[in-house]
């Protein structure tokens, strides 16, 4: 019952806060105007405000104070997400950030809830026949030192805690570029992500309840938000809301018992589009961290899909794929990643094929 409630707070309080942030971010220039900010990735021709993730912070951060005892790992979680809300109301409304700047103070951001005691000690042997074990450990590496007290950095752990995170508040922020896109990935993927901690509960983990009432309070703050951002939009998520959201997530699916897998199975088109993009942009000669408008929602958007079909087409397969996650093992959940990714690459192989033949007949055009 708190779980339900936790969620429906964090729904109310994002839904309410939300045009509020839509008023302060019009006051204080917090807006999206593609005069004044040019960008190869925008779809909106019109000024639409920014800032997103202010709405979205309060809701998360309100349903942690009235539902969750404040311990060291939640003290690590609201730091980080305090930081992504500053850096990103700055890129609202600085018009030039630089992504370096940007992904430097998203890493220290992603050290504060590492630096908690949130490390990735363990993940599933998804091998048994060929490692031995049920569990691959990450937490025999230790290198103890002193700071006003004695201190240890689990190196393993926490080094790939660190790239987990900052990998996936990436990913998911390359994944925003069409109404409701992005709090559609993201709220399925904490619904997911929440069953998962409650079938962990029930086999007796009880640590899992209050993961899961995270869980269900970032989806919660995550569909509060989208019945602004769906097409068309009201307010767009910016760098605050989509790296507090991706945040959240990461998070989760540590303390889920180390279930990267399943995250990475509900998000596996964006992870794919991610990886090419990443790629694509190296092998052009270009910076991988500057945008351009070759995501696959962007190909689709040349082929004449609408908006509100994009991200419907993306919250029905991370919904299925979510559901196959939940109910396969974790040897069985390899296969379906590696059956989602092949699928998803294929998927973008086609789009790109499709959107450099458009492109190329727009240039001869023109």
């Amino acid at each position: 019952m708190n779980i339900i409630l936790a969620a429906g707070v964090a729904f109310i309080i994002t839904a309410l806060a939300t045009p509020l942030t839509i008023k302060i971010a019009k006051h204080f220039g917090l807006v999206d105007d593609p005069a004044r900010r040019p960008h190869p990735a925008h779809v909106h021709t019109k000024v639409i405000p920014r800032a997103g993730g202010l709405g979205i912070y309060i809701g998360i951060l309100a349903a942690i104070l009235i539902f969750l005892p404040i311990e060291k790992y939640l003290v690590g979680i609201i730091g980080g997400i305090t930081i992504l809300l500053i850096i990103g109301l700055i890129d609202d409304k600085i018009t030039r950030f630089s992504p370096y700047l940007r992904l430097t103070l998203l890493i220290l951001a992603a050290l504060f809830p590492v630096m908690a005691g949130i490390g990735i000690s363990f993940v599933s042997n998804p091998f048994p026949y060929l490692i031995p074990g049920v569990v691959i450990r990450l937490d025999t590496l230790i290198m103890p030192f002193e700071f006003i007290g004695p201190h240890k950095i689990i190196i393993l752990a926490d080094l790939l805690a660190l790239v987990w995170i900052i990998s996936l508040t990436q990913i998911i922020n390359w994944s925003k570029g069409v109404d409701g896109q992005m709090p559609s990935i993201t709220t399925i993927t904490a619904i997911t992500l929440g069953f998962l901690s409650l079938q962990l509960f029930n086999k007796g983990d009880s640590n899992q309840l209050n993961v899961a009432l995270l869980a269900f309070v970032t989806a919660g703050s995550s569909l509060g938000f989208l019945l602004f951002n769906w097409h068309p939009a009201k307010i767009i998520p910016g760098f605050s809301g989509s790296t507090i959201l991706a945040f959240m997530l990461a998070i989760l699916a540590i303390l889920s018992g180390a279930k990267l897998a399943t995250a990475l199975i509900v998000l596996a088109i964006p992870t794919v589009d991610f990886i090419y993009t990443f790629f694509r942009r190296i092998l052009q000669g270009r910076s991988p961290v500057w945008g351009d408008r070759g995501h696959l929602h962007h190909l689709l958007l040349d082929k004449g899909w609408s908006p509100p079909q994009i991200s419907l087409f993306y919250a029905l397969v991370s919904a299925m794929l979510g559901a196959g996650a939940l109910l396969v093992d974790s040897e069985s959940k390899i296969f379906l990643l590696l059956g989602a990714s092949v699928a998803a690459f294929v998927l973008i192989l086609w789009a790109n094929s499709f959107g450099g033949l458009l492109n190329r007949r727009d240039r001869v055009s023109g």
